[in-house]
This record gives structure tokens, sequence and C-alpha cells, in this order.
């Protein structure tokens, strides 16, 4: 990047969880580590399944898959290195690990925001124009959006980090946060081409999360009126079951974030914040699979016939 060899500063400093009592980090420590590992045990059994069940080679499912990969990778890009510094005295990371740590986060992130999308969509069709969706959503069609939701993820990882790392960062090297985050990043470098720099990236993020969250509520507001259309009680059950998981995993995602990103400049303070974005960038990918798990009858069937009744051939 341009602006590396022109910084003093060759690392930075992550003060994070600075503001909280040093007894309390290894209890931090032991609860992020159990969601963590249930995270990522809860998104494999996902994966496995769909994999495993011919029954569910179908594009949602196939969507699902893929959410659940993103969802994976974006907690590997910093939850371990979390939990390194909980229980280090010495928070440092290099320049070079800042930004590819950003790079994957900012990543796998929008890929997560993009597949969202994708799988309103998907819901959309399949709710919408029953008839048409063997066509629209086809298998080439459905790698297609599934790669493009990568390639949009990708190119606003460079973009973000480009921009943000191509700064000049003059000291003091510490980041008031538990991860290489845009805002207190920006507030560590100097020049004058800071404030266009700090528009223009909040303009691409803001503008990405924006179209994917107001394509999905247009994708519910057809799929609520298409709904409300079907006459019977048990129709418009059967068809509003298929989408729920997706519509809840969607409330929390945006939830959390716009608790973070929109709350008020004046209440802030770094214990808050540095408490809120754990919580955001924990506890949501934590639930994530829970949702899906208990909310989709047809993949909680599947995953009992292909796991749980080769543990228990006796309960099957």
């Amino acid at each position: 990047m341009l602006g590396l060899n022109h910084t003093p500063v060759s690392e930075f400093i992550l003060i994070g969880f600075s503001a909280f009592p040093p007894h309390l980090l290894p209890i931090f420590f032991l609860l992020f580590l159990l969601m963590y590992l249930f995270t990522l045990l809860g998104n494999l059994l996902i994966m496995a399944t769909v994999w495993s069940e011919r029954g569910l080679h179908t594009p949602m499912y196939l969507f699902l898959c893929a959410l659940s990969i993103s969802e994976v990778l974006y907690t590997v890009a910093f939850i371990p290195r979390m939990l390194v510094d909980l229980l280090s005295a010495q928070r440092r990371i290099s320049f070079q690990a800042c930004a590819t740590q950003m790079f994957f986060s900012f990543t796998f992130g929008f890929t997560h925001s993009f597949l969202l999308t994708v799988m309103g969509y998907d819901r959309y069709v399949a709710i919408c124009h029953p008839l048409r969706y063997p066509v629209l959503m086809g298998a080439r069609g459905c790698v297609r959006l599934v790669a493009w939701s990568w390639v949009g993820g990708i190119i606003i990882g460079l973009v973000v980090t480009a921009t943000i790392f191509n700064l000049t960062f003059c000291g003091p090297n510490q980041i008031q946060h538990f991860l290489c985050h845009v805002p207190p990043l920006l507030k560590l470098a100097c020049g004058h081409n800071v404030p266009v720099m700090a528009l223009g990236v909040g303009t691409v993020c803001i503008t990405a999360l924006l179209g994917c969250f107001v394509l999905i509520l247009l994708s519910y507001a057809f799929i609520i009126a298409a709904i409300l259309k079907i006459p019977s009680a048990e129709g418009r059950h059967k068809a509003f079951s298929t989408c729920a998981s997706h519509l809840m995993v969607v409330v929390v995602h945006y939830g959390f974030a716009s608790v973070i990103y929109l709350k008020p400049k004046d209440t802030d303070s770094q214990k808050s914040s540095a408490l809120m974005s754990v919580t955001y960038t924990v506890l949501t990918p934590f639930l994530s699979p829970i949702i899906f798990s208990l909310r989709n009858k047809e993949l909680k069937a599947a995953m009992k016939k292909a796991f749980l009744s080769r543990l228990y051939p006796s309960h099957t």
C-alpha cells in the first residue's frame, strides 16, 4: 500500500478492553470462547447437513450454506485475536496485521449482508412467482448470485482497507477498540485529506448496507402482500414459515448494527462502545445458527436424520 512506506507507525495498541476491570477479563474470555466454539459448531453442522442431505440441495439451502461459510470466516478474522488479547498484557498488532484484519472483516461482513439480500430475493421469487422459480433460481443463477456476493464483499474490503491504510499515521498509535476498526483508526490519522477519506469510506459502507436493507424490505413488502392474498390460514402460515428464520436473522443483524452505529455521539463512552461492539460481533454470529436450526423445521429434521440417528439409533 502506498501509505505503508510513509508512516512512522509500525504497530498499533488495541486498548478496547482496558476500560474493563482486569478480574473480569478471564470471565469474558471463557464466555466468548464458548460462544465462538458454539458458533463454529453450529455453522459447520448446518454446512454438513446441507451437504449430506440431498433433499436440501435447493437454492434456499445453498444460500444458507454460503451464509454459514461467510459467518465462520468473519468470526475467524478477529475473534481468535480478540481472545488472545483478553488474557494478554501486550495488545500490540503490527501495521500489516491490522490492515489484513480490516480487509477480511469487511470482506466477510459485507459478503454476509449481500447473501442476506440474496436470500430475501430467493424467498420473494418462491412466494410471489412460484411458477417461474425453477427458471429464475436455477443452478447457474444461484451460483452467480453467491459469486457476486463474494465479489462485492471483496471489492468493498479492498476499497476500505486501501483507503484507510494509504493515510499517514503520525502517532499516537493506541486504537480505542478491540480490533482494527475504521472510526478509531481515522482518529489516529493525520493530514488534510483525512475528512475527505472518512466521508468516502462512510459513503461506500452506508450506501452498501442501506441498499441491502432497502432491497430486503422491498422483498418482504411483496412477500407479505402475496401471503395476505392466500385464502387459508394454513397456507399463509406455511408460506411465512419458509422465510421466518431469515427475517429473524435480518432483524438481529441490522438491529444490533443500528444500536451501535446510530447511537447519539454525546452518550458514547469507551466502555459502552467496546461492550456494544463486542456484543454485535460475537453475539450476532452466535445467534444466527441457532435461529436457522430452531425455526426451520426441514433443516432441524434433516439434522436429526443425518447426525442424531447415528448417535442414538434407538430414538429414530
